[in-house]
């Protein structure tokens, strides 16, 4: 106590030990003084008037001169703020600080303390495992988030953020020198040189591992969070958000991946984590059996039900009707996780993992049923698991009520297998979903009566996500439109939309003449599916012509035997991607 004693008496501050180390003026230092000589009569704050009133002259207001000083001190991070509603100190004028109460940082009462503030960082010896040794990187980065609170708090030269570097840098070649001296390669450090990853994507990359091994909050996982944490100003920000966007290294190279969701207020939100595959090989490196998930792709091929679908579009690649889409983004705020957890509290859902939904997506063929449903996957970071339903009767006569539960039970085996939650989607669900015979029923009706009681079960005791395509919402037995969260429309395409899915659709890197005309194609009411169909069979025939060229007509012609031929009974194609 030797130097607190020294500073709380000397009357010129500035030949004191504590003085050598603030780096400020001496007018600031004796502000110090008399907030420190405050402190040992039991006072943590003090009206800055009250301090500038008893340590300089009032008369003309003199004392009001040394308002920027008060600020210095706060900037340099020895004094802080004690209100309620505490300002950003950077944002405002020093005038604005008079009637604040202010007090002595943490930082500086060490300081008076041990007489200095020199980190304890760890003696230069090799690392004993890999746990030491990741001991010292999660230090590191609780270093870049307080470097990262201060920027948000006070100006960004302070001499907190000097301390806090300069203790960052001594860490840092710290931890090099400890590996150079270990014999026994680190994990770690392998799979960084392995990867060739710069300084800031290892900075990333131990701020999730972080994560994993302190089961947080998840609050360093958002991508807003991860950025802050690395970059200085905004203009680091903005080079560095490419660090975390789709092609950069971490990503393309399947280090690390993120799930992508619309957040209550509409806005998307990135959390990202660590791919399982890399996760597991840097928590268990002694395992000499490589820890892997098993992919949906691999199994797949071991069975004959489902066709597994990775979606090249999105939400935003669909064209829809404007009703459905506020549908389909409700839908998305509905399971966003977060939305889950309040539900969970609230005791309206049972429970905290998975995210349950039964959907129905009902319209006429061609409306964009089953691309949404694939977008919707896109969306949500989902794979898809599409069973075809009119499959169902063409098995064996009398094993239709096992293979509905088949369906099921495969889809379980396979989520629990891949440790994933692909979305279960049921196309042409009709005759699942349609009403029960009643009254005299044959043996036919009676097969098909139990096979939906048992499509009913499943439906209500159904785990994950489910969507379900239909033509007729109207013809549904009651006892399953209940079992549904959802039923969503998807209706045919008005002129607009269909003028914007011709243009999405025609070939670009193609002859027309001069007068082809967009609005009168889309002037014909069509589906996009069917306009798909024709944009198809126009091109074959033009391709096959001396000289290929698109004319307005030859698309008439074909929306003419379109239409004759009824391709409204074709199967259903989608809405064509953005």
């Amino acid at each position: 106590m030797k130097n607190l004693v020294n500073f709380l008496s000397k009357k010129d501050v500035t030949k004191t030990e504590i003085y050598m180390q603030l780096k400020c003026s001496k007018t600031e230092a004796e502000m110090l003084q008399y907030l420190s000589k405050m402190y040992m009569q039991g006072q943590d704050d003090v009206l800055v008037l009250d301090m500038l009133q008893e340590l300089y002259e009032t008369e003309g207001y003199k004392h009001l001169v040394h308002l920027e000083e008060t600020k210095n001190l706060l900037e340099l991070g020895w004094m802080h703020q004690q209100s309620f509603t505490p300002m950003k100190i950077s944002d405002v004028t020093p005038l604005e600080l008079l009637n604040t109460a202010v007090g002595l940082t943490p930082s500086f009462l060490k300081l008076l303390q041990e007489g200095s503030l020199e980190p304890d960082l760890p003696e230069v010896k090799p690392y004993a495992d890999h746990l030491e040794y990741l001991q010292d990187q999660f230090f590191r980065i609780e270093l870049y988030q307080k470097m990262s609170v201060i920027r948000q708090n006070v100006h960004e030269h302070s001499l907190g953020i000097d301390r806090l570097q300069a203790k960052m840098k001594l860490l840092e070649t710290r931890i090099a020198e400890r590996v150079a001296q270990t014999s026994e390669k680190l994990v770690l450090d392998k799979f960084f040189k392995q990867k060739k990853m710069s300084n800031l994507e290892q900075v990333i990359f131990i701020a999730l591992l972080r994560e994993e091994y302190s089961a947080t909050d998840a609050s360093l996982r958002e991508m807003n969070a991860l950025i802050d944490l690395i970059s200085i100003d905004d203009y680091d920000r903005i080079k560095n958000r490419a660090l975390l966007e789709d092609g950069a290294n971490l990503i393309s190279n399947e280090i690390i991946d993120y799930e992508e969701m619309l957040n209550p207020f509409g806005g998307i939100s990135r959390s990202f984590y660590i791919v399982d595959e890399v996760l597991q090989s840097i928590i268990h490196p002694q395992k000499t059996k490589k820890v892997t998930r098993l992919k949906l792709n691999a199994l797949i091929e071991e069975q004959d039900i489902f066709e597994l679908i990775d979606s090249d579009t999105d939400l935003d690649d669909v064209v829809l009707n404007e009703t459905t889409r506020e549908t389909l983004n409700n839908l998305m705020q509905q399971v966003d996780k977060e939305v889950v957890a309040r539900l969970v509290k609230w005791g309206i859902k049972e429970k905290k993992s998975g995210i349950d939904a039964r959907i129905i997506f009902y319209g006429a063929a061609g409306t964009g049923k089953t691309m949404t449903a694939y977008s919707l996957a896109k969306s949500l970071k989902r794979q898809v698991l599409a069973f075809d339903c009119s499959k169902i009767l063409s098995m064996y006569v009398g094993e239709s009520e096992k293979n509905v539960r088949k369906i099921f039970d495969t889809f379980y085996e396979l989520s629990e297998k891949t440790k994933t939650e692909p979305i279960l989607l049921l196309n042409e669900a009709d005759q699942f979903l349609g009403a029960r015979s009643s009254g005299t029923i044959t043996g036919a009706d009676q097969m098909h009566n139990q096979m939906q009681n048992i499509f009913l079960e499943q439906i209500e005791n159904f785990r994950g996500m489910l969507i379900a395509t239909t033509n007729l919402l109207e013809n549904i037995d009651k006892a399953f439109s209940r079992r549904f969260n959802y039923k969503i429309e998807f209706k045919k395409p008005n002129k607009e939309q269909r003028e914007e899915l011709w243009e999405l659709m025609l070939p670009v890197d193609a002859p027309y003449e001069k007068k082809f005309d967009i609005k009168e194609l889309a002037s014909y009411a069509l589906t996009g599916g069917q306009i798909n169909l024709i944009v198809k069979n126009t091109a074959y025939k033009v391709a096959v012509a001396d000289e290929p060229l698109f004319t307005t007509q030859d698309f008439i012609d074909e929306i003419g035997r379109e239409k004759d031929a009824n391709f409204d009974s074709e199967k259903s194609m989608g809405f064509l991607q953005k």
